[in-house]
């Protein structure tokens, strides 16, 4: 009976314990998930938070990568801008210089050719005064008593002395004549000779002959 009461002393003790350890561990078991709700939430942040940090930085970086190759790419077409621009500017250039001396060939042969009709048509213009002058009209009648010693065409040296009267200025031929007439003039001993001839002369014939001798090339 006393064993009996002891045993049941010792199970009762037993069981006690065990009530207590479960309690304890309930207690555990609580406030262990009372930290797990309470973290979780922080950790799920947490992780958000890194993850938006990460996609943020990669963002970033891609970001720098896309802009550093769009620079890349701006300058090499701005380059290629700067380049193209000077072959056209180089090739303008040598275009105009071309024009330029095409042009100055065209302008030289017209004025090589303007200068060679011109030169032609002076000497064309020369032949037809010479022609004109060769085939002026006759000696005037009052001409006619000068032939014998000055020749038809005044190019004859009266008796192999006196000078060339054609061709002399009509003011000269007139002014001399005058000179012979009034007595004023003589020249190789000729001027009574001179003389006998211009008084026959009016001062009309004294014009014509000198118009018709200085017209004498």
């Amino acid at each position: 009976m006393r064993k009996t009461a002891v045993l049941s002393v010792v199970v009762a003790s037993l069981l006690l314990v065990g009530c207590n350890e479960d309690k304890t561990a309930q207690t555990a078991v609580t406030a262990e998930k009372t930290e797990v709700a309470v973290e979780a939430p922080k950790k799920v942040e947490a992780v958000k938070a890194e993850t938006t940090k990460e996609k943020a930085t990669e963002a970033l970086e891609m970001a720098k990568a896309m802009a550093s190759d769009a620079k890349d790419k701006v300058s090499q077409k701005a380059t290629q801008a700067v380049a193209d621009a000077k072959e056209v500017v180089s090739d303008a250039k040598e275009s105009v210089e071309k024009t330029v001396t095409k042009a100055k060939e065209v302008v030289t042969e017209k004025v090589t050719k303007a200068k060679e009709v011109v030169t032609e048509k002076v000497a064309e213009a020369k032949d037809a005064v010479s022609k004109a002058t060769e085939t002026k009209s006759e000696a005037p009648a009052s001409y006619t008593a000068c032939v014998a010693c000055h020749g038809k065409d005044g190019k004859s040296k009266a008796l192999g002395k006196s000078a060339i009267i054609a061709g002399q200025s009509k003011e000269d031929i007139t002014t001399k004549l005058n000179a012979y007439k009034a007595g004023t003039r003589n020249v190789t001993g000729m001027g009574s000779l001179m003389k006998g001839q211009a008084e026959k002369l009016s001062d009309a014939n004294i014009e014509e002959i000198a118009t018709y001798l200085s017209a004498i090339k």
